[in-house]
C-alpha cells in the first residue's frame, strides 16, 4: 500500500475548499430537507442481533443531507437539489431496516470489505498458506463473504458538525481472512455538496484489504426508472475483461473502439446491449502520481444533476444494476427497483488481485497503514 503523502493532503484540502439478523419495524419515512439546520442528528432505525441501529444525518448550509447507518456503514440517503432547486434523494435504499436485512439485499449503500468485489474460487495464497473464504457468489467470494463489513455493527463517533467516524475490528480468521484488522471510515459532508469518504486500516498479520462504498445512484431521484439516459465519462483508457463468472481474466485491454469506451461522455444505454449482462467491470483509471484525482463524471439531463467522483484508488467498478429485478421489498415509497434502475461507481483495487500477480498489490502488512479517499461531489448544470 502506498504511504500517505503530503501532496495527498494538499489535494484533498484543495478539493474541499474549492467547491442477516433480527430486525424491528420502525417509523422510517424519508425525512424532508431542512436547509435551516446544519450539523448531525440521529434517530433509531431498528435493531440487529439485539443491538440498536442508529441512523445519523449530516446536513450542510445548502440543504444537502446524507444519512448513514452504524449497521454496515450504510448510506441510506443522499439528498441534493436539481437545477430548479428541488431536493431529491439520488440513492436507492429502503424505508425501514427490514429492507437492509432481507436475504436478497444487494449491498445498497454499504461499506464492503474486507475485500470488495470478487476473489476467484474463494481462495488465495499468502505466505505459503492457502486461505479459504466463503463461496457466496457462483463459487467465488464476493464483497467479504457471508457476513462482510456490510453486515456488522460499526461504532460511530461524531468528529464535528460535518464528520462521522465509524470503526470496526475484524477478528483474525473472520470470513477466512488472516489478521486482526482495525478499520476506520469517516464520512464528511462538505459545504460544496461533496461527500468525502476517508478509509484507514491497520493489521497484525499480512492480509488482503480492499474497501469501498456500494451506493446505487440514480440522479433523477426516481423520476426516471432507469439510468440508461444518464451520461457517463470515465477517466480510463483501459479495463480488465472478465470471464462468465465476472472474474478478471488477467488481461488489460484498451477501451478504444469498444462498448467499454467512456473516455468521452456517453449515454449509458448507447452500447449496453453490446455487453453481455450489462456493465459490471473494473476500469483502470488514468493516474499521474498519487493523490486525489478525477475518476468519473455522471450527468442526468432532466434534473440537471451532475456528480463528479474523485479518488486515490487505481480502479473503479462501474455496475449498471443488472441484477435488480423489481422484487425487493421495503423500498423507498414502494418503488420498484428494476434492472438498470441505478448504477454503482465503486472506487477500488482490481477484483481478484490476491490471485493476479500482475495487478497492483492489495496485501497490507503489519506496520503499514491502508489509506484511501473517495469524494462524490454534486452540482447542477
Amino acid at each position: 500500500m502506498r504511504k500517505f503523502k503530503l501532496k495527498f493532503l494538499i489535494g484533498l484540502l484543495f478539493l474541499v475548499g474549492c467547491n442477516n439478523g433480527n430486525s424491528n419495524k420502525t417509523d422510517n419515512k424519508v425525512p424532508t430537507a431542512d436547509s435551516t439546520k446544519t450539523g448531525i442528528t440521529s434517530r433509531s432505525f431498528g435493531h440487529y442481533e439485539g443491538k440498536p441501529v442508529t441512523e445519523y444525518t449530516l446536513r450542510n448550509s445548502s440543504g444537502m443531507h446524507v444519512s448513514i447507518l452504524d449497521y454496515g456503514g450504510t448510506v441510506t440517503q443522499i439528498v441534493v437539489p436539481d437545477k430548479n432547486g428541488k431536493m431529491g434523494d439520488v440513492v436507492l435504499g429502503f424505508d425501514s431496516f427490514d429492507g437492509y436485512v432481507q436475504q436478497i439485499e444487494p449491498y445498497f449503500g454499504a461499506l464492503v470489505g474486507r475485500y470488495a468485489n470478487r476473489i476467484s474460487k474463494a481462495k488465495f495464497a499468502l505466505g505459503g498458506q492457502t486461505y479459504t473464504l466463503a463461496a457466496n457468489n457462483d463459487g467465488n467470494s464476493l464483497h467479504g463473504g457471508n457476513k462482510g463489513f456490510d453486515k456488522v455493527m460499526w461504532a460511530a463517533q461524531k468528529l464535528s458538525d460535518s464528520s462521522l467516524k465509524l470503526t470496526y475490528q475484524s477478528k483474525d480468521g473472520e470470513e477466512g481472512y488472516p489478521g486482526n484488522l482495525n478499520a476506520e471510515v469517516t464520512y464528511t459532508l462538505g459545504f460544496d455538496n461533496s461527500l468525502i469518504i476517508d478509509y484507514l486500516a491497520t493489521t497484525d498479520k499480512p492480509t488482503p484489504v480492499n474497501l469501498t462504498n456500494h451506493s446505487y445512484f440514480n440522479l433523477s431521484a426516481g423520476q426516471d426508472s432507469t439510468i440508461l439516459n444518464h451520461e457517463l465519462q470515465l477517466n480510463a483508457e483501459k479495463y480488465t475483461p472478465v470471464d462468465s463468472k465476472l472474474i478478471p481474466t488477467g488481461e488489460i485491454l484498451d477501451v478504444k473502439n469498444t462498448p467499454m469506451d467512456f473516455t468521452h461522455s456517453k449515454r449509458i444505454g448507447a452500447d449496453i446491449d453490446k455487453v453481455k449482462g450489462g456493465y459490471d467491470h473494473n476500469w483502470i483509471l488514468n493516474r499521474s502520481g498519487d493523490g486525489l484525482q478525477k475518476a468519473a463524471t455522471l450527468f442526468e439531463a432532466q434534473s440537471g444533476r451532475l456528480m463528479e467522483v474523485f479518488t486515490t484508488q487505481p480502479g473503479v467498478q462501474f455496475y449498471t444494476g443488472n441484477f435488480l429485478n423489481g422484487t425487493l421489498r421495503f423500498t423507498k415509497n414502494g418503488e420498484r427497483y428494476i434492472q438498470h434502475g441505478a448504477l454503482c461507481l465503486e472506487t477500488q483495487h482490481y477484483p481478484d488481485s490476491p490471485n493476479q500477480p500482475t495487478f497492483p498489490n492489495t496485501i497490507l502488512k503489519p506496520g503499514e497503514v491502508y489509506r484511501q479517499t473517495t469524494v462524490y461531489r454534486f452540482s447542477t448544470k
